[in-house]
C-alpha cells in the first residue's frame, strides 16, 4: 500500500513537471515566452496528473461506490488515500513550476 501511495505521488509530480517543461518547448520554437507557457499549462495539467496517478477514474469510482454502499471501508480508505496522495503530488509539482517561473 505504501508503495502505491509513493508511486501515485511521484507520478502526479512527474506529470505536472514534465508536461509543463516539455510543453514550454512549443514556445521556444514559436518565439514565445516559455515561462509564461509553463504557468498557463500548470493549472490544467494538475487535474490530469491526479487522474493519471490514480489510474483513471472508473476503477476508483467503482471502488468508492462499493466502499460506501457495501461497507468495504478498507477499500474506501485505500482509494481516498490514493486520491489525496495524487493531489499532494500534483500540488507540489504545481508549486515547483510556479516557484521556478517566479509567479506568486
Amino acid at each position: 500500500m505504501l508503495r502505491d501511495l509513493v508511486l501515485a505521488f511521484f507520478t502526479a509530480l512527474g506529470v505536472v513537471l514534465g508536461g509543463c517543461i516539455i510543453g514550454s518547448l512549443a514556445s521556444v520554437f514559436s518565439r514565445g515566452s516559455p515561462v509564461h507557457t509553463m504557468l498557463v499549462l500548470a493549472k490544467p495539467i494538475k487535474l490530469w496528473a491526479i487522474v493519471i496517478a490514480i489510474g483513471g477514474t472508473l476503477p476508483t469510482i467503482q471502488a468508492l461506490d462499493s466502499g460506501i454502499w457495501y461497507g468495504e471501508v478498507r477499500l474506501l480508505l485505500q482509494h481516498l488515500a490514493m486520491i489525496v496522495t495524487a493531489f499532494l503530488g500534483a500540488s507540489v509539482g504545481y508549486w515547483l513550476v510556479t516557484a521556478l517561473a517566479g509567479a506568486e
